[in-house]
């Protein structure tokens, strides 16, 4: 009897040992689905992106029908394992950083592995863990340079000359170097846009009232687009296009208070700079009338593009096709616009054909289409009209209905530019049956993530070509 009881007692601790061994596994799994959903989360990916790649991993990894829910500032997995039983839920806190397409390339391609079962849990919870902990291959006074190449390259791309171009290199180290400063004291982000804009706006009237000829407006300008990158519109519009309204209007605000945190530095140069007596020229070159500029104007786009790709870490494979997308991109919207159409279809034009090339360029170089499409619309962006807005309005007046609609022109631009990329994804990436069944809530393109699961055939056909290749 005591044999049989001490039998029983036997299996009933396997069973819980067991048990607990397939709760711990649960629990890392979730854990390991939420950190890779708030790696892309953070780095601008939107959120019906994160919500099915989140799916796929957890549906690969066993956990099936696990609920997802993801906000602009947290994310939150449960998982039950019978009607029965207590559901598990699992919080992640978004925590806001810098862009940075190299870890966002590496969970990508970590993703990928897991699905392609070329990594199992604790290989991949491993390869995250080091993808957090690395830095970077170059220091950060390197990112400072590549700042000052990109709003050197607006000036070019935008129709200035040397002068400008050297100016506005300066001020774009000078704001990056002290939003550094200010970022160390966790000033909110609104308040180093309002430096920037400021120390653009100041330093154009400074130069301007010196006998170099300069024309301060395109100094200002390109600086305004070297701050409006990086700002996560296009992310917004595709939530507000896939079904995510909380997650979109919480993007769509902190793009506008980044925004206006730009317009107040910019009215705010403007203001002391005309107290003390120095004139800003309302003058807005940068619209080309004839095509003898034209390989200055494109070869500045690409640049542009090149070095905000390099200042947000991406991998140097991916730098050189987004220059030529950019630069066939900026031809585009020059011919649209001396065909007399307008700046936001000019802009749209841009982007459908940015949005339609990045899908395939960016299984060329194995990045995620995120990391070649946001830095090819970056030359685009409405600097332009967002300061002669402002000029305007700071000139009162009859000038003021001027400015309001130049502000709009601006916010057209914008969406232009976001929503041309989408409809390009649209075209260029039509969801399969499969992505459908899969990824039941997700009613756009893919711009990170894998854009389809492997079936189980398909997973024992590549386990048997890398075991005969070994």
């Amino acid at each position: 009897m005591d044999q049989q009881h001490g039998l029983t007692s036997g299996e009933g601790s396997s069973e819980e040992q067991a048990a607990a061994e397939r709760t711990r596994e649960i629990h890392l799994t979730m854990d390991l689905c939420l950190r890779i959903g708030e790696m892309l989360l953070s780095s601008g990916a939107g959120a019906a992106d994160v919500t099915a790649t989140m799916r796929s991993v957890a549906d690969h990894l066993g956990l099936r029908h696990a609920e997802i829910d993801v906000t602009f500032t947290a994310l939150s997995m449960s998982y039950q394992r019978a009607l029965d039983d207590v559901p598990m839920l699992m919080l992640r806190h978004v925590q806001q950083r810098d862009i940075d397409y190299e870890d966002l390339t590496a969970v990508d391609h970590l993703v990928r592995d897991i699905l392609t079962d070329q990594a199992d849990l604790f290989l991949a919870r491993s390869r995250m863990a080091t993808i957090i902990s690395l830095g970077h291959a170059f220091p950060r006074w390197a990112v400072t340079l590549t700042w000052a190449v990109m709003a050197a390259a607006v000036g070019v791309f935008l129709g200035g000359g040397v002068v400008v171009s050297a100016v506005a290199a300066l001020a774009a180290a000078l704001i990056d170097r002290v939003q550094i400063v200010l970022a160390r004291r966790r000033l909110p982000f609104f308040y180093l846009q309002v430096a920037g804009g400021a120390i653009a706006t100041l330093l154009a009237a400074g130069v301007a009232a010196t006998p170099i000829d300069v024309d301060p407006s395109l100094v200002v300008t390109a600086n305004i687009i070297m701050l409006l990158a990086g700002i996560g519109l296009m992310g917004a519009v595709q939530d507000a296009l896939t079904g995510f309204y909380l997650t979109s209007s919480a993007r769509l605000i902190e793009a506008m208070m980044a925004t206006a945190g730009i317009i107040a530095g910019v009215a705010l140069g403007i203001s002391v700079a005309n107290g003390v007596g120095l004139q800003l020229s309302r003058l807005v070159p940068g619209q080309i009338g004839d095509y003898s500029d034209l390989p200055a104007i494109l070869a500045g786009a690409a640049v542009s593009s090149a070095a905000f790709s390099v200042a947000c870490y991406a991998p140097r494979r991916a730098v050189l096709p987004i220059a030529v997308i950019t630069a066939i991109a900026a031809l585009i919207s020059q011919t649209v616009s001396v065909n007399g159409f307008g700046r936001a279809a000019a802009a749209g034009a841009a982007a459908f054909f940015i949005g339609l090339v990045a899908y395939a360029v960016a299984g060329r170089v194995r990045v995620p289409p995120l990391v070649v499409a946001v830095p090819a619309i970056v030359p685009f962006l409405p600097g332009l009209s967002i300061y002669r807005g402002l000029t305007w309005l700071a000139d009162g007046g009859y000038l003021v209905s001027q400015g309001i609609l130049a502000l709009m022109t601006a916010i057209s631009v914008a969406i232009a530019l976001a929503s041309g990329v989408i409809l390009g994804e649209y075209v260029a990436q039509p969801l399969k049956r499969e992505a459908r069944k899969l990824e039941n809530r997700l009613a756009g393109p893919r711009l990170v993530g894998p854009f389809r699961a492997m079936t189980r055939a398909e997973r024992r056909a590549l386990r048997r070509t890398t075991a005969s290749g070994e």
